[in-house]
């Protein structure tokens, strides 16, 4: 990976950076989508263009039910009816209830502008008294209930230094998305949806789990928000959190603050990126349509998520 010498991890340079990627107003003073305006009519349309084989992907990590370094919060299953209990003859019914705290190292999910706060405010200058006990009165997944479909670029920094996995805590700089772009012959426009894969799911499956809080993950390094922004990027997906972990800059994650604070930039978590990177690599082509829906819960700060590829 690049040097990170040219691009400092220090307060001073994420308050530039808070400023330099404002889309604060940009919309308007009541906007509460963000980014996601950059995704027009005409830009979805170019990317149904992109679906040539009709292949659907999940990018949704299965969900976990077991506790473990990286699951805190494991799923919580019960069964309302089993075939078990069922009669034998006539009619009869199964069901299940579930409780998953999709926040986190573990469960595929995106995030809403409410779910960061900075000095007291949130995405478009909203105060944080808007998220009270009773859910996000602004800024909440609801906004999104429409979905989001455009075109996505798979960013594979992993194959990119040819590897199976980046190492936790590995950062990636600006240069290595432009070296990835020059590689793969793929630029990032206007209403994209980048998403990152560090191996962080190979790794997993090879040498197990790890505490994300001892050892972190492999991540952008904040300096990228700035890339991102320059190319009006609508959404910023991965199979980590997005930030490089730790963020050296005590409980701030640059990263997701610049994101969610400072652009309005949807943010998808823990996305399970190996099957899709093995379905682009097939093909040498890292362009697909994506379409997610968030669930339509008024006031939450984000939504479990199952974000499809299709090429």
């Amino acid at each position: 990976m690049a040097q990170g010498a040219a691009h400092p991890t220090s307060q001073e340079e994420f308050l530039r950076l808070l400023k330099a990627v404002s889309n604060w107003n940009r919309w308007g003073a009541e906007d509460q989508m963000g980014a996601v305006n950059l995704i027009t009519p005409a830009r979805r349309r170019r990317a149904l263009t992109l679906v040539r084989e009709g292949v659907p992907v999940s990018m949704a990590h299965n969900a976990e039910f077991e506790a473990g370094p990286d699951n805190t919060t494991p799923v919580v299953s019960k069964m309302t009816g089993t075939g078990t209990a069922a009669p034998a003859t006539g009619p009869a019914n199964t069901g299940d209830s579930f409780f998953m705290s999709y926040h986190g190292y573990a469960h595929t999910h995106m995030d809403s502008f409410c779910h960061f706060l900075y000095d007291g405010k949130m995405y478009n200058g909203y105060s944080k008294d808007e998220v009270t006990d009773k859910g996000a009165a602004k800024n909440s997944i609801i906004n999104f209930k429409n979905g989001i479909m455009t075109r996505g670029v798979l960013m594979d920094m992993a194959r990119y230094r040819g590897v199976d996995w980046l190492e936790p805590g590995t950062a990636i700089y600006p240069e290595d998305l432009s070296g990835w772009k020059k590689q793969a012959g793929v630029k990032v426009g206007a209403g994209d949806v980048v998403l990152i894969r560090t191996g962080r799911w190979a790794r997993r499956a090879a040498k197990g789990a790890w505490s994300v809080g001892q050892a972190g993950l492999a991540g952008l390094h904040m300096s990228c928000a700035e890339w991102l922004h320059a190319r009006d990027a609508a959404v910023l997906g991965g199979d980590g959190t997005q930030d490089a972990l730790p963020s050296n800059l005590g409980r701030l994650q640059p990263v997701h603050t610049l994101c969610l604070y400072a652009m309005g930039m949807p943010i998808f978590d823990n996305l399970e990126l190996e099957a899709v990177a093995a379905e682009a690599a097939k093909r040498r082509r890292w362009e697909f349509l994506v379409t997610a829906a968030p669930a339509a819960v008024p006031g939450a700060t984000g939504s479990v998520l199952n974000p499809i590829a299709t090429f």
